[in-house]
Formats: C-alpha cells, structure tokens, sequence
C-alpha cells in the first residue's frame, strides 16, 4: 500500500515539475520565471525524498540535500541580478 501511494505521489510531483518547466519557459515575466524555477527546486527536493523512501536508500537525501543549497543560492543570485543588473558589488 506505502509503494503505491509513493508511487501515485512520484506522479503528481513529475506532473507538476513538467507545469513548473511550462512556467518557466512561457513565463509573463521574469519575476514568474525566478519563482517557477525556485518551485521547480522545491518539487524537485520532494521527488528525490519520495524516491529514497521508496527505494530505501540514503544517497537521494544527500543529493536532495544539495540540491536544496544550490536552489538557494540560483535563486539568491537571480534575484540579485534582476534587482540590481549584476550579482556582486
């Protein structure tokens, strides 16, 4: 019953990274572009917990793990650049 749920909650998190990706690429603006991208991270983070759960292996939560700083930072750095036109001052 767990693997089942698992899997059905896999697809619903697939499904919405692939609208994440339509956002991001269709996107009205660039605001709508730095949040769908930061959503995409966070859908992406829940994906790799939800396939160490299934598959009972450790490795997917480090690289959620990773994933997670990195996603910070992009969206950091991208707001930064949008705001001001250049990253460090």
């Amino acid at each position: 019953m767990i693997q089942t749920s698992l899997n059905i909650a896999m697809g619903a998190f697939a499904l919405a990274m692939v609208l994440n990706l339509y956002r991001l690429l269709r996107g009205p603006g660039i605001p709508d572009r730095i949040l769908a991208l930061d959503t995409l991270y966070v859908n992406t983070i829940a994906l790799l917990v939800l396939a160490g759960l299934r598959d009972t292996s450790t490795i997917y939560f480090e690289a959620a793990v990773v994933i997670a700083m990195l996603g910070f930072v992009g969206t950091i750095v991208l707001s930064k650049f949008v705001i001001r036109g250049d990253i460090v001052e």
